[in-house]
């Protein structure tokens, strides 16, 4: 009944999205053989794009196009307006939605979520400026090469963002400013990610690693204080006055950084201490603090989505990390934690990341949002957990269903950027 769980490879996927830094084979390993794109050929991919962007321009003005060399577009644009009226719908499949639009899930996603909570109107944003800035600035400085940490992970991110951002604790207090951090923050977190973890990039002297002192630096380059990819960011706020414009670079990042999970005990000791306390979100430095534990959760909430989903999520992240273990083995490096292909397996991964961290940011995130949803995200997490345990008994008959990597949150023994299993 629960299948066979394979790891899949990448064959298959989409060509590579511009991102400020090539697929992260070819940057750290074979720095001096980059393949030089012609100036031909960008301009071919440029004008490819800008014609996707107006035949898109058409879907979000509710244009319906007369040709019928276009009908499979239309259909596809209808099926993909179909699905965004449910995308407060836990088990909405960013998948299937992806597909329907041909790649540009973020891009949608983000755009219809901005127009739904009324942020557009409050203020005042240029649609085609705000979708040119979510296409060029956002999804297209995603890595579409790497299996997990692409554009689609963080529409999916995005729009569970949207499913906590409608919770009745959070729907009645959170503040328009509020809100539009929130969903940017969800859109861009993984931003430029290279598809692997902050020890690979360490031990080989990536330009990241170097920049940022060996510090977080993954983290740092999606959240850092100041990262130039926040400071592009505001562009976005061409309307707004200059110190709105840096208040959003410094809340954008502090939600950013709160992703990092070494740092999970510490807040989940501090929400702990924020629930006990009984405080309200009428406080701005609290209704923030809760935004970044709500932006936690949507990060590593696959296994709390439906069974198909939660699979296909853990495929792709372990994917991921043993095609790092891949490259670190050819090389003669150490082989990371979790990725070495030889000794794990995905539903040994699963169990113990469950485990060790997502059952308790959600049990707390429970305490403070005891809802449908939230009972919701238990079920299938409990669920979820049963079945990879029936796939871990049919791959070893030791009976271990855990893994001391996960014992101790500690971030010398714990891959930082290895956290969305």
């Amino acid at each position: 009944m629960l299948g066979d769980v394979r790891v899949r490879s990448r064959v298959g996927f989409e060509p590579e999205r511009r991102g400020s830094h090539p697929y992260i084979d070819f940057r750290i390993l074979h720095s001096h053989s980059e393949s030089e794109v012609s100036v031909s050929a960008r301009n071919i991919r440029r004008l490819l794009s800008f014609q996707r962007y107006l035949r898109s321009s058409r879907f979000f003005r509710g244009i319906t196009s007369q040709n019928y060399l276009y009908i499979l577009d239309d259909d596809y644009n209808g099926q993909a307006k179909c699905m965004l009226e449910k995308a407060g719908n836990w088990n909405f499949n960013i998948f299937l939605f992806d597909r329907l639009t041909n790649g540009n899930s973020l891009v949608t996603l983000t755009f219809h979520l901005f127009n739904l909570h009324g942020l557009i109107e409050h203020f005042h944003l240029d649609t085609m400026k705000l979708r040119r800035f979510l296409e060029v600035m956002v999804q297209d400085d995603y890595h579409s090469r790497n299996p997990y940490h692409n554009a689609v992970h963080a529409a999916d991110v995005t729009q569970a963002m949207h499913c906590y951002l409608k919770e009745p604790k959070l729907a009645r207090d959170l503040k328009p400013w509020d809100i539009l951090l929130g969903l940017l923050a969800a859109a861009t977190h993984d931003l430029d990610h290279p598809g692997v973890n902050q020890p690979f990039l360490i031990k080989t002297k990536h330009y990241l690693a170097t920049l940022y002192k060996n510090i977080e630096a993954i983290v740092g380059h999606r959240g850092g204080p100041p990262p130039p990819k926040l400071k592009k960011m505001g562009i976005f706020f061409f309307l707004l006055v200059e110190e709105k414009r840096q208040q959003m670079e410094s809340e954008l990042g502090s939600l950013i950084l709160a992703t990092d999970i070494s740092r999970q005990n510490v807040y989940l000791s501090e929400f702990r201490s924020y629930l006990d306390r009984n405080l309200h979100l009428d406080n701005a430095g609290y209704r923030h603090f809760i935004l970044q534990m709500a932006l936690k959760c949507a990060d590593i909430c696959n296994p709390c989505r439906t069974w198909a989903l939660c699979k296909q999520w853990s495929e792709k992240v372990t994917d991921e990390f043993f095609h790092q273990g891949d490259v670190e083995r050819k090389f003669q490096l150490d082989v990371s934690p979790l990725c070495d292909r030889q000794t794990e397996t995905v539903a040994k991964i699963q169990i113990a990341f469950i485990t060790y961290v997502v059952e308790p940011l959600f049990e707390e995130w429970a305490h403070f949002s005891d809802t449908r949803l939230t009972q919701t995200m238990l079920g299938y997490l409990g669920l979820n957990k049963a079945s990879w345990r029936g796939l871990q008994q049919e791959h070893s008959s030791s009976g271990e269903d855990t893994d001391p990597t996960f014992e101790e949150m500690d971030s010398d023994i714990l891959p930082q950027e290895n956290r969305e299993l």
